[in-house]
């Protein structure tokens, strides 16, 4: 018994060692000290002893430990070390680890994540947002656009390029604005508030394609001739990159060229000769310019020794010759610019590859290391506009439309599908705010933007669902009084491009994560891939023994923070947030040691078990997604109005890490180690719950009002200013009724004590009301006015015959029914 409990105390206090990251001689030393105390007390156990002095000899004996130990473990991890293709490798190299490094590794550093500067738009740019922004919302018709234009009005295509739209990311010194990846996210996403066809078309120029490409590798003369041009919309881009056999697999596109003599402008010229047919390029139908990405061949070696170069960008003139610009496509009729473009043998001259000849190959490099920005931006911003669009449009409708004479928003049933909407929005927007800011600190965040990309567009899809359900046949009946029609029929669209959802969530999140997140699987692998064995065994002994006492650190950590509901984890901050901070390390810890687990077990495989490694990415994600809300709210100020929101958004992201690590550890493999962590992850069992119905109720309250938050939380939105307005409609009588409701909260008193007669008609009740003062005349008339603004904003159109068959071009004339 003696040598069971010093056997304990000596892996009690190495546990610790490793847990408090002690050194190697300070650890060992206090296992002695406390081992030969526990000696003098009780009595001499040999077993204790010889496993420390085993410990230390492995610690302490470098070249012994090598040679008999790291060297056939390094043997055998080359062995079953999966190939890595060079495509993999860019792809990981790509990025940059930031926060989700922090994440992954079990103690994240708070004070960190608050110390990254809150991200703002300048006056140059906010007055961009309130000034052009505000201008082009207004003339935007999207009924029009999408159902009878099926494109921009000329003004509107007129307008964007005035006044510099399409160079918000290009620099002043070449003519753009040269805008702040904050200032880029929030006006896209303000206008994808008004029309997603407008937003999309202001959107591409500025994202992945040729601008970004050329900023980052363009040759001097390639960013002089074609960057001012882009930044006024005398050139309009598009990038093609997408082919019909490679999609999400874009290393696998088959569209080639062949590096050879030809001839431009009269002249025998180095070049290439492509073939290529692309579809699904947003703004091919009206580009002047199209970058294409192909896989570059040099068979006659021209251009050095490689005869297979990789896949390489060119940027080419529409009227170049042999360039086919195709038909349109018609993505989930919506109206922007999409459609295909073809080539066969067209010859080029070598210098149209961007960067120039010497990035000839590169361009999956160029492409991977500029996709994490452009995911960053883009769709967040688009999936933000739908959280802010759907909760400021159907909290107005819940307490607009009457069912048993009780506003909609007061059902429970409406009320659940309302909190989502909240929830989601108010993450959606925090979210949006850290990715994008990232940007702006000069990161390259790889694994956040796909995290954003998968989770904020499932995120969008939610709300417009829940919206769609509360707006009931309000949502369904398309027409010019439907805000939602066209954002449901584009939501698929953000979730299949730049990354499939499915092999963003499966493949990348994790996939990237674990190994770039990770302090030592990537130099561990890269160890393995040294040409030299000595000098790699020498590299991977060391990070192998940083390893372990990695592992074991997170092991100790997990089961204590475990053992103390988390309790024992540090906050940076006093007050009610504190416990939040306290269980997001508590479940980070975890990670960190079911993700060493499932890789020491699984190995490689865990990279085809798509579905457990996607769980464990799900667990990542939403701790990543909680960190957004946890520093929105503290970049916000702290208010106590947003405190709901953050208890809402924190304890769903909890309660989904709890069921993403229950079903990853039901379906692991080895069920004695599953069980195994599964009581050290969670020793009490499965005790986070999602938000209640009272917390639910707390954040529909702000929806169906007008309160600081409501406006905060859908600021850089357009709402229209008009009665007739699409959103203008019905947030005015939303605004109407609320203003009456104390004079008729004071009229159903009068019923109630007598005072009014009670009347089936309301206006009747009104009359009355004023006879008996208890209202004026002109308040009588504000309740007609609210009640002629409520009927008429949950209406929805009707059309003839003829119209909607296209005989007739004039709008319709009359207003249908009530939803």
């Amino acid at each position: 018994m003696v040598t069971f409990w010093q056997l304990l105390l000596l892996i009690a206090l190495l546990g610790v060692s490793t847990y408090r990251s002690m050194g190697k001689e300070s650890g060992l030393g206090l296992a002695a000290a406390g081992l030969f105390l526990a000696t003098l007390i009780g009595q001499f156990a040999l077993l204790p002893w010889l496993l420390l002095g085993a410990v230390a000899a492995v610690l302490m004996l470098d070249d012994l430990r090598r040679e008999k130990l790291v060297r056939p473990v390094f043997k055998l991890f080359k062995k079953v070390l999966p190939p890595m293709t060079s495509t993999e490798r860019t792809a990981l190299e790509a990025g940059d680890v930031w926060w989700d490094g922090e994440l992954f590794r079990g103690q994240p550093d708070w004070k960190q994540l608050h110390a990254y500067p809150k991200p703002v738009l300048n006056d140059e740019e906010q007055a961009f947002l309130d000034t052009q922004v505000e201008q082009l919302c207004a003339m935007l018709d999207d009924f029009k656009i999408v159902n009878e234009e099926k494109d921009l009005p000329p003004e509107v295509w007129a307008y964007i390029k005035k006044e510099g739209f399409f160079g918000m990311i290009i620099p002043k010194s070449f003519g753009g604005l040269g805008f702040s990846a904050i200032a880029h996210s929030t006006i896209v996403s303000k206008i994808a508030t008004r029309s997603l066809t407008a937003a999309v078309t202001v959107m591409v120029p500025n994202s992945l394609g040729p601008a970004e490409l050329l900023l980052h590798y363009g040759t001097d003369e390639q960013k002089n001739h074609y960057l001012p041009r882009l930044a006024t919309g005398e050139e309009i881009p598009c990038f093609a990159l997408t082919s019909p056999e490679a999609g999400s697999d874009a290393g696998a596109i088959p569209d080639k060229g062949i590096v050879c003599m030809g001839e431009h402008e009269g002249k025998e010229t180095l070049g290439i000769r492509l073939t290529w047919n692309k579809r699904y390029i947003t703004l091919a139908p009206v580009a002047t310019v199209v970058g294409l990405a192909f896989k570059l061949y040099d068979p006659e070696h021209l251009l050095g020794d490689e005869a297979d170069l990789g896949i390489t960008c060119a940027l080419i003139p529409r009227d170049h010759p042999g360039m086919e610009i195709g038909n349109r496509h018609i993505p989930m009729y919506t109206a922007f610019m999409n459609g295909v473009t073809r080539g066969k043998d067209v010859f080029i001259p070598i210098d149209w590859i961007i960067g120039g000849p010497s990035y000839a190959g590169q361009g999956w490099r160029m492409l991977m290391e500029c996709l994490s920005a452009g995911r960053a931006i883009s769709l967040p911003a688009l999936a933000t506009a739908t959280g802010k669009l759907c909760y400021r449009m159907t909290g107005a409708y819940a307490r607009l439309r009457k069912q048993f004479k009780m506003a909609i928003g007061q059902f429970e049933g409406v009320e659940e599908a309302l909190a989502r909407i909240a929830g989601f929005t108010y993450q959606l927007e925090a979210a949006r705010v850290m990715t994008a800011g990232s940007v702006d600190l000069q990161i390259k965040p790889s694994v956040p933007s796909a995290i954003a990309k998968y989770h904020m567009t499932e995120m969008g899809r939610k709300v417009i669902n829940d919206a769609m359900d509360v707006h009931g046949g309000r949502g369904v009946i398309a027409g010019e009084r439907n805000y939602l029609a066209h954002g449901y029929m584009g939501t698929p669209i953000s979730i299949t491009v730049e990354g499939a959802n499915i092999l963003t969530r499966n493949l990348m999140i994790f996939g990237q994560g674990a190994v770039r997140c990770h302090p030592f699987v990537f130099p561990e692998m890269e160890a393995a891939q040294n040409p030299d064995f000595e000098e790699g065994l020498r590299q991977f002994d060391k990070l192998l023994m940083g390893h372990v006492a990695y592992g074991i650190g997170n092991f100790f950590r997990t089961l204590i923070m475990a053992l103390t509901a988390g309790r024992i984890a540090k906050s940076p901050v006093t007050g009610p947030t504190a416990p939040f901070y306290q269980q997001l390390t508590r479940m980070s810890a975890a990670l960190a040691l079911v993700s060493d687990m499932a890789m020491m077990v699984l190995g490689g495989d865990l990279k085809r078990r798509e579905r457990l490694s996607a769980r464990l990415g799900d667990v990542l994600s939403q701790l990543y997604l909680a960190s957004a809300v946890l520093k929105y709210y503290q970049d916000q100020g702290s208010q106590a109005q947003d405190l709901p929101y953050v208890r809402w958004c924190v304890k769903r992201s909890l309660w989904e890490m709890q069921h993403a690590f229950d079903e990853f550890l039901g379906n692991f493999p080895n069920k004695i180690l599953g069980t195994l962590l599964r009581w050290t992850v969670f020793p009490y069992g499965k005790r986070y719950l999602l938000p209640s119905d009272r917390l639910d109720r707390k954040l529909v309250a702000a929806m169906l009002d007008t309160s600081e938050i409501r406006e905060r939380i859908t600021q850089a939105s357009y709402t229209g200013k008009d009665d007739n307005d699409i959103t203008g409609r019905m947030e005015n009588a939303f605004q109407k009724v609320l203003a009456v409701l104390p004079l008729e909260k004071r009229i159903g008193k009068a019923v109630r004590d007598g005072q009014v007669e009670k009347r089936v008609d309301p206006l009747e009740v009104l009359r009355l009301a004023v006879a008996a003062g208890v209202i004026s005349e002109d308040e009588a008339e504000l309740i007609k006015q609210a009640e002629a603004a409520r009927s008429d904003a949950i209406q929805v159109d009707d059309y003839s015959q003829d119209y909607v068959k296209g005989v007739q071009a004039a709008k319709p004339a009359k207003r249908g029914k009530a939803a």
